[in-house]
């Protein structure tokens, strides 16, 4: 009898692996990165606010294939391979609780959560969510329709999860990209990327909180001037 030919997906199994994780990091990370920081400018005030959200929109048609290229798709397939990754693993922290092992299975539960996140926040916000009774956040005016679409508490909550999943698998992923590229390898290396990873995860959690916060402190009556200052 003749063996089974090897799907595609085993014969590339390491390269695979290795453009997931990378793809954690660049682009889907960085892209994380920045948008957190940019909502965070609303803090300043929401002309600042605005001239961030300005900036990212002067690139006109070319914004969705940019969009496309280095956010959905790339998205897309991390979460495609990290699913793919869970459907075939196990956690184990029942039996054997060590930190290593809880982290392992946050890592991939924060991943769950935070895909159907990005995907709410999507149809929520987004253009793309209009035909589904979504697309609230207006780049015009970006304060008070960011504002008014989390003002009920339930949509702060729910962002707020999502924030801290999606920081948390970023963060976490960070200790773990620099094992799987073999950055750091003996034990003092790693608790000194570990300590990284936290700040990290610190600094981002307090910028998408703060955003959050900020939002609900805003009155949408007084956002549309305050705009264009």
């Amino acid at each position: 009898m003749t063996e089974p030919v090897p799907s595609f997906l085993s014969r590339n199994q390491f390269l695979i692996y290795r453009l997931f994780s990378l793809s954690g990091l660049v682009p889907v990370g960085a892209f994380l990165v920045v948008h957190l920081l940019t909502n965070a400018s609303v803090l300043a005030g929401p002309g600042t606010f605005q001239s961030r959200v300005d900036m990212i929109h002067s690139l006109g048609p070319l914004l969705v294939p940019i969009e496309w290229a280095f956010i959905f798709l790339p998205m897309l397939f991390h979460a495609a391979v990290g699913f793919a990754i869970i459907a075939n693993g196990l956690p184990n922290v029942g039996s054997y609780p060590y930190v290593g092992n809880v982290r392992y299975t946050l890592q991939r539960a924060t991943g769950m959560i935070a895909f159907v996140f990005i995907i709410g926040h999507v149809i929520h916000l987004h253009w793309m969510g209009e035909p589904l009774g979504g697309g609230r956040f207006d780049p015009h005016a970006a304060s008070s329709s960011a504002a008014r679409a989390i003002q009920p508490l339930l949509a702060t909550a729910l962002y707020a999860v999502g924030v801290l999943c999606a920081v948390f698998h970023f963060a976490n992923g960070l200790w773990t990209l620099g094992i799987t590229w073999g950055l750091w390898t003996s034990p003092a290396a790693m608790r000194r990327a570990n300590v990284v990873s936290v700040v990290v995860g610190v600094v981002l959690a307090a910028a998408g909180l703060g955003s959050l916060a900020g939002l609900q402190g805003l009155r949408g009556q007084k956002l549309e001037a305050a705009e264009k200052i």
